[in-house]
């Protein structure tokens, strides 16, 4: 019902599909990137971004040469935490991705702007199709780990990227809100319905380790988030506090400078389950 027999952009799985139900972009003919992990959330305002920036980091200091696809056209913020304003530079075999201060490569619709304060104000289609341009027209060179920092939610780009980019599994990041279970579970489903591995859950503000008494503070609600990794079969990968200077780091463009270790583990589990 409704069909425009436009089956390059249909999802659907029917018996007149007269297109391969493959609908993976090929990777510029001069990237090379070995692993694509998905970085998404249910609802804005977790730190899906914060998450992004710091496992890319902590994947650059073990050594992996490590990239960031900005796919939040209309909210980026990836440029930012790694303090990156100049524009990219293209030539007649692709665009260059910018890199940071310590080698993470890095593409956002921020660095194609004229000024990156400018609003993005495209229909659904147009922003799709840049998605898959940062992944077909960006030259990739040589990456290990490439991260994909997605906007909220389960709408056409989470749809784009896991039918157009060879995702190996995605990390959902969450809060621990009183929706929480609801919100993963949104995401655990797309995840399912598109076939795309789950590595893990991420809990952003899970606590405030208060510097007086040294207590941990349970400032939005107690944690329920083990009991939701086991009710859908996966694993918490960190349990991030509220750290205002890693916040700060973030937002002063410092991110890699930050010296604390919180996805150390998260890495670890990362680095096993895609490479066993």
């Amino acid at each position: 019902m409704g069909c425009d027999n436009n089956c390059s952009e249909c999802s659907q799985n029917c018996s007149e599909r007269t297109a391969p139900q493959d609908l993976r972009e090929s990777l510029h003919q001069f990237s090379s990137v070995k692993k694509v992990i998905g970085v998404i959330s249910g609802k804005g305002g977790v730190g899906k971004s914060l998450v992004t920036s710091t496992l890319a980091v902590t994947m650059n200091r073990r050594g992996k040469k490590t990239a960031i696809l900005d796919a939040d056209i209309t909210g980026p913020s990836i440029p930012k935490a790694f303090n990156v304003h100049t524009r990219a530079k293209g030539s007649d075999d692709g665009i260059y991705p910018e890199t940071t201060e310590t080698g993470i490569d890095i593409m956002s619709i921020n660095l194609l702007l004229e000024n990156e304060t400018d609003p993005v104000i495209w229909r659904g289609a147009l922003i799709s199709g840049t998605v898959k341009q940062f992944w077909t027209d960006v030259i990739w060179a040589n990456e290990d780990y490439m991260f994909v920092d997605m906007p909220p939610g389960t709408g056409d780009v989470a749809l784009t990227v896991f039918q157009s980019i060879p995702i190996d599994g995605i990390i959902i990041v969450t809060s621990p809100q009183d929706l929480v279970s609801m919100i993963v579970a949104k995401a655990v489903k797309m995840a399912q319905m598109m076939n795309v591995p789950i590595l893990g859950i991420v809990e952003n503000m899970s606590y405030f380790m208060c510097p007086d008494c040294g207590k941990k503070h349970s400032i939005f609600g107690e944690s329920k988030i083990d009991e939701i990794a086991e009710k859908y079969n996966t694993e918490v990968l960190a349990k991030l506090p509220i750290d205002p200077e890693l916040a700060s780091s973030v937002d002063n463009g410092t991110v890699e400078n930050f010296e604390g270790d919180y996805m150390s583990e998260a890495a670890d589990i990362i680095e096993k389950k895609l490479n066993s």
